[in-house]
């Protein structure tokens, strides 16, 4: 039994976001549906698409067969005996373990040459659950692990200061016949001062693991900054908004105000409008090193109108406007 490619079947990438995926199946599915196409061969593609996108939208699914085929599809580090593999075609060692079966076994067997030589199809199969006669880790086969990516999730203090925790993701084990299992795995990642979000970590070594002798692959994680109930975050400035009345804004004064570091004195101009962004120049996310420059913070004036329910706030209100002749529609 020949063994799929979903995402060929799909045409999409295998880094592929679970939102390109679903289109593609929408695609393929109104392409090739029975009672719409008019090609030879539509019911079968159209069940291939089926079966793809049935594994591929569940991400336990798609995680249990990325990392069994992920044996195969690597990187370009793989090396070149076991990239031949793929199509059995080393005839010497070929030749080799035939003849050294045949006086063993008394027949030759085209598809364990112990020199990591098998059909990927059939190694596939295997690993998906067919019988094995001959345990994969005496194959020889030593393919180099496929990176990892993975994103971590850190608060806006920690970029001040730096910060340690732990997650949790994927990987895979094997078996005692080499066969790989989906676990998961806790690492405890160290995030320097500094990091911004959507940077990216790498931890050499940390991906998933090798087959046979290969060494492993790289983990990338990407920074996330958990959202603020009180900050904004656009690179590595900070904005927060400053709530004034129109009288105060106007007249200016001096606020205290709370910042990722702790609180300031902050003097609003006279004459500040609603929008007006006070700069406070380098006490955004600092650098990730003592020579890299700090974002900035940035204060945003913003109006809220006192309330006009009583009595004195609407005389107070009407003398303001007999006390200015100004229309902003004029």
């Amino acid at each position: 039994m020949k063994s799929k490619d979903y995402y060929q079947i799909l045409g999409v990438p295998r880094d592929a976001t679970q939102e390109t995926i679903k289109n593609a199946y929408r695609k393929l599915a109104r392409k090739y549906h029975p009672d719409v196409s008019r090609e030879v061969h539509a019911e079968l593609r159209f069940k291939e698409v089926g079966e793809a996108y049935k594994v591929l939208k569940d991400p336990e699914k798609r995680l249990e067969y990325d990392q069994i085929s992920g044996f195969f599809y690597t990187r370009k580090e793989v090396p070149p005996q076991a990239a031949r593999s793929y199509g059995f075609d080393a005839k010497k060692e070929t030749r080799a373990e035939n003849k050294a079966t045949k006086s063993t076994t008394g027949r030759s067997n085209p598809r364990h040459d112990g020199h990591g030589e098998g059909n990927f199809s059939e190694i596939l199969g295997e690993a998906m659950g067919r019988p094995n006669p001959v345990p994969p880790k005496n194959r020889g086969i030593n393919v180099h692990g496929s990176d990892q990516h993975a994103k971590v999730q850190i608060d806006l203090e920690d970029t001040f200061r730096g910060t340690a925790c732990s997650i949790s993701m994927p990987t895979y084990v094997t078996d005692e016949y080499g066969m790989p299992m989906v676990s998961k795995r806790t690492l405890k990642v160290s995030v320097p001062k500094g990091i911004r979000a959507g940077q990216t970590l790498r931890l050499a070594g940390q991906g998933f693991p090798g087959m046979g002798e290969g060494k492993a692959g790289d983990l990338y994680l990407e920074v996330v900054i958990r959202p603020h109930r009180r900050y904004r975050i656009e690179g590595r400035d900070i904005y927060f908004d400053i709530p004034l009345t129109s009288a105060v804004a106007n007249v200016g004064t001096t606020v205290n105000v709370p910042t990722p570091e702790g609180a300031i004195q902050l003097s609003i101009p006279p004459g500040s409008m609603p929008g007006r962004k006070l700069r406070l120049k380098g006490k955004g996310i600092p650098g990730v090193s003592a020579d890299a420059a700090a974002g900035d913070l940035y204060a945003v004036i913003v109006n809220v109108p006192p309330p006009v329910h009583t009595v004195v706030a609407q005389k107070a209100y009407q003398a303001l406007k007999a006390a200015f002749d100004f229309s902003p529609r004029n």
